[in-house]
């Protein structure tokens, strides 16, 4: 039965790999000619009769209604950034007249998981239509652009926000492409002077000089100036739904700089972070910090892996850029002298293809929103704005080549992850120090189970450091996404340096490569998992108070336990076809949110996480046994281990059943063998092994050999 559905699993999984590999690798760029079969031309452009081919830049296709032109028709992916929560564009077909009116709108093909499950996509369909008879030329001005829609639709925020920034970015682009409405700006400008960041002005300063002199910039705001923006915008219910109840409070202080620009990063950063961030940009690439306090976050706790943070955009004249999870860096503190303690302070990396100069003005808006309902809620914006220092830039003739802002001066010190390693010796010894105990124990297991009491006890301390030190102070817990990253990896651009930045997890990953080959994946999943670690501690928690526990029958846990490998193999698969999406399917682990967000997130995740430690109460290991993806993944090259080191007799299964009963992921078969695959190696089957008051072999050789000192004991004291 077993092998039935481990091959029925693997033929799963290379049939999903099989159906993602065409689409590995292929880049998310759409051209208007891919949906034309998607709509008709009537729905758009309600006089016309055909089309031209597009051409161009931006790409158009001239409408024509008989000989006569009466307008353009473009795919806003082509022309603006619009990608959504689901990490692909939103394609939409949009209609501009002679006049820069908008003639009409059609949603043409969106992989959006918000409409796609929960939201009707009609709201969506009506939101578009809305659009028709809109004089685009109103775009042009900053504040009508970057407002917000008026008509929200509820639960699809940030789908709704993207359809509208890029329809409007989109469209005056091609107006002023084509000239429409009278409007001018299509033609390039003729070459001046170049600007560019000057990488020589490498100095630092303290916390007081960059907010004195404008290097980092401020934005503040009370609970009672937000109040006032609502009341002042109709919006009644938000106006009484504040944050605090006393409206002197700080509602956020928000600051934000450019971590490109060599004093500002140096400074706010450190060297080593400032470096590290240098060596993970992309060329064409920049990046910002952001850090706030008070009772709103930036960043919200919504936000996951592959998703979108919905309350910022970076805007530099007519393009905006939203930041993904992937774009985004988690810091624990600023470095500048004098810097305060922040609540949040995050740096965001800006994509190449938003075409952000770094030395001309842009700014942060944030969306300031609020509950008005079960899902309905409020908003209104404010913004940071940022103009780059003099004193920070270097202006040179068009024909002297200008660095790129990451063309930092070449380092003649050791590599970057060497200088990471060296900034994080402690706890790279603490981590090395942890694994080489572990193996001592592995390698002398048989000393150390002969003694009950202190195996018990040395496992106990163990998952304690795991979850307190490994999870919640180092977070160094391990992911499927991993696995998927260097999978992507091998298939594209393989880079050592890029593994070797995070010390903690590379040690962790090399340790658990070496221990499948002794002894399977048990040395991560039943010592160094910090999930997996809490699961169990929890669930001794509960036998010490008595709650009862549920035993699956063997029939139905052997059923079950492949679906973990199942998850894998989908996951992996859809990985060929997006590594975002895979990512963000990866949410199937909680150990994002319990181990490195520590519960502090949205309440479904918290919920999810929670619920499997509550099913972990009563079935030890619940999450490991049955859905841990990464758990499959560490298995199925566990099958190479090279060494057998769980002892067994010849009688276990037959007839004996204690270990069988007693292993708590029920990894030994009721034929007394047991599977590599789902043994985390806590070797209580090895204490029961040893233990001559428990395991019968044990017993019935004690009792022989305390029969043979009984009848020796009368002739010995005869003589």
């Amino acid at each position: 039965m077993r092998q039935r559905a481990f091959t029925a699993t693997l033929i799963l999984g290379f049939a999903l790999m099989v159906l993602g590999w065409p689409h590995a690798g292929a880049h998310a760029q759409s051209q208007l000619g891919r949906f034309l079969d998607k709509f008709e031309l009537a729905e758009v452009f309600p006089d016309a009769d055909r089309l031209g081919p597009a051409e161009g830049t931006p790409p158009t296709a001239p409408v024509f209604a008989g000989d006569e032109l009466v307008g353009y028709l473009f795919l806003n992916s082509d022309v603006s950034n619009s990608i959504g929560y689901s990490g692909k564009p939103i394609h939409i077909v949009v209609g501009l007249d002679l006049d820069g009116r908008i003639t009409g709108a059609a949603l043409v093909g969106h992989s959006e998981p918000i409409v796609l499950v929960g939201i009707p996509e009609r709201l969506v369909v009506e939101f578009i239509d809305g659009y028709g008879g809109t004089d685009a030329l109103q775009f042009a001005v900053p504040e009508v652009r970057d407002a917000l829609p008026a008509d929200i639709v509820s639960g699809a925020t940030v789908t709704i926000m993207v359809i509208d920034d890029s329809i409007k970015r989109a469209a005056i682009k091609v107006a002023r492409a084509r000239g429409l409405g009278g409007l001018t700006g299509g033609e390039p400008i003729a070459a001046g002077p170049k600007r560019s960041i000057d990488m020589s002005v490498t100095g630092t300063k303290d916390w007081i000089t960059l907010l004195g002199d404008g290097s980092v910039r401020r934005l503040s705001l009370s609970v009672g100036q937000v109040n006032e923006a609502f009341q002042d915008a109709g919006e009644d219910k938000a106006a009484g739904r504040p944050e605090s109840d006393n409206p002197e409070d700080s509602f956020i202080d928000l600051f934000v700089a450019p971590a490109t620009i060599p004093t500002i990063g140096r400074s706010l950063l450190g060297d080593a972070e400032y470096e590290l961030m240098l060596s993970r940009l992309a060329p064409g690439e920049n990046a910002i910090i952001v850090a706030g306090n008070g009772h709103y976050s930036f960043k919200g706790s919504g936000y996951v892996r592959g998703g979108i943070f919905d309350r910022i955009q970076l805007i530099q004249g007519e393009n905006g850029a939203r930041f993904r999870d992937r774009q985004h860096r988690k810091l624990s503190d600023l470095a500048a002298r004098g810097a305060p303690r922040f609540n949040e302070v995050s740096l965001f990396t800006i994509p190449a293809d938003t075409e952000f100069d770094p030395t001309e003005p842009w700014r942060l808006q944030l969306l300031a929103q609020r509950a008005i309902g079960a899902i309905e809620r409020a908003f209104t914006t404010y913004a940071v704005s940022y103009l780059p220092l003099d004193e920070y830039i270097r202006v040179e003739a068009p024909a002297v080549q200008v660095a790129s802002v990451l063309d930092a001066t070449a380092d003649e010190g050791p590599p970057l992850w060497q200088r990471i390693w060296e900034a994080r010796v402690a706890d790279v010894v603490v981590l090395t120090i942890a694994i080489g105990t572990l193996t001592l124990i592995f390698f002398f297991q048989d000393w150390l189970v002969r003694r009950p009491k202190l195996a018990n006890g040395v496992r106990i301390g163990f998952l304690i450091f795991t979850v307190g030190w490994i999870g919640f102070y180092a977070q160094a817990q391990l992911s499927v996404v991993n696995v998927l990253t260097f999978s992507s990896a091998l298939l594209n651009d393989f880079r050592w340096d890029y593994f070797l930045t995070e010390p903690l997890i590379f040690i962790l990953w090399f340790a658990v490569i070496a221990s499948l080959l002794f002894w399977g994946r048990g040395a991560y999943c039943g010592w160094l998992c910090p999930f997996g670690a809490l699961q169990e501690l929890l669930n001794k928690l509960a036998r010490w108070v008595r709650i009862p526990q549920f035993t699956v029958p063997w029939g139905l846990h052997e059923r079950i336990w492949p679906v973990k490998y199942m998850i894998f193999l989908g996951l992996l698969g859809l990985s060929l076809s997006s590594l975002v999406m895979a990512e963000r399917f990866a949410e199937v682990e909680p150990f994002k949110t319990a181990i490195v967000l520590r519960f502090v997130r949205d309440w479904p995740f918290v919920v999810y996480a929670i619920g499997l430690l509550a099913a972990g109460l009563f079935v030890e290991r619940f999450f490991c046994r049955y859905l841990c993806p990464l758990g499959a993944a560490l298995a199925l090259p566990g099958r190479l281990r090279m060494f057998e080191w769980l002892r067994r007799y010849k009688q276990c299964g037959s007839p004996c059943q204690i270990c069988a009963k007693e292993c708590m992921v029920q990894a030994i078969h009721p034929a007394g063998q047991i599977n590599p695959n789902e043994c985390l190696y806590c070797m209580h089957c090895q204490i029961v092994y040893f233990d001559d008051h428990k395991c019968p072999v044990m017993v019935e050789q004690r009792q022989r050999r305390e029969r043979r000192l009984a009848t020796q004991s009368p002739s010995m004291s005869t003589g």
